[in-house]
């Protein structure tokens, strides 16, 4: 893990095309802005893995769900 120290308005450049800024920092908060190309997500940790565990539990085959879906093909 790479650890930098900034100050309000100072920039870190991630790549070419990635730019994070401290925009304020007041007591133990700290705002930052990203500025990244639309086709880069950029979540907050525990968003990011509710999406996951959510994407796992979606992913999850029914096997009676399988079997019935196997019997209506037979029937077609």
């Amino acid at each position: 893990m790479l650890i930098l120290a900034r100050k309000e308005n100072e920039t870190i450049v991630i790549g070419d095309n990635i730019e994070i800024t401290i925009v304020n920092i007041k007591g133990d908060h700290v705002k930052i802005g990203i500025n990244a190309p639309n086709d880069v997500k950029v979540f907050r940790k525990e968003i990011y893995t509710e999406i996951q565990n959510a994407n796992i539990e979606a992913s999850k085959v029914n096997p009676d769900a399988v079997k019935n879906l196997g019997d209506l093909l037979r029937k077609k």
